[in-house]
């Protein structure tokens, strides 16, 4: 996050009333500010050069380049913000993919104000943000993928049984005070074995181990 401790927030949609709306809404919040918003994906690069954003409110459905795409390039740079895609439909199996791609969570468009304010806040302090029943729904379409169930076993072999301790309950969506409290280690620990875990498998997010975690039959 930026160091005046206000959460930044870069809109992206291709709707200019509910870019509106949101950066009213956003804006309204205490420690939150819409720095900047975007039409489409391919203005995201040039709007995240410009604004600085802690964190990216990203449409799905968008005319030239769709929000899968813009998380996933966005995703690749050097300290990237923090990405929620917004979506109308709970069953958009697009969803499934912004997630893989390195989102961090989602929202549905018609969620209450107060609501997508604490997701913003929750995601930029690293908690992904995903409803429970809609995540096994979408976990299961991932567990259907081919070889995924052998790939993640091998992938997750890969760690110390410590680093196993703690990527398991990252996919039950533990926070890192809890984890430090279950395993007895300190915060600072959790988040250095998360920072391992996320490098050994390639991976760009808390959601993603659960993912993964998902695909090897662990959650």
């Amino acid at each position: 996050m930026s160091n005046s401790e206000t959460i930044r927030v870069l809109v992206v949609d291709d709707d200019a009333l509910v870019r509106a709306s949101l950066e009213m809404m956003l804006d309204g919040a205490n420690g939150i500010s819409v720095v900047g918003q975007a039409a489409d994906g391919d203005e995201v690069p040039a709007a995240i050069d410009k604004h600085f954003p802690d964190l990216v409110l990203m449409d799905l459905r968008m005319p030239r380049v769709d929000g899968i795409v813009a998380t996933r390039r966005l995703r690749a740079r050097k300290n990237p913000p923090e990405v929620v895609v917004l979506t109308t439909f709970d069953t958009d199996e697009n969803v499934l993919h912004a997630l893989r791609a390195g989102a961090s969570g989602f929202l549905l468009k018609d969620t209450p104000p107060a609501q997508i304010v604490e997701a913003v806040r929750r995601v930029a302090a690293g908690d992904p943000i995903l409803s429970p029943a809609i995540t096994r729904r979408l976990m299961d379409r991932a567990a259907t993928e081919a070889d995924s169930h052998t790939k993640a076993r091998a992938a997750l072999e890969r760690l110390s049984p410590r680093e196993y301790d703690v990527m398991l309950a990252v996919a039950q969506g533990k926070a890192n005070a809890e984890i430090a409290a279950e395993l007895f280690m300190s915060v600072a620990t959790v988040k250095a074995h998360i920072s391992h875990i996320l490098t050994k498998l390639d991976l760009g997010n808390r959601t993603q181990i659960a993912l993964l975690a998902h695909d090897a039959g662990l959650a």
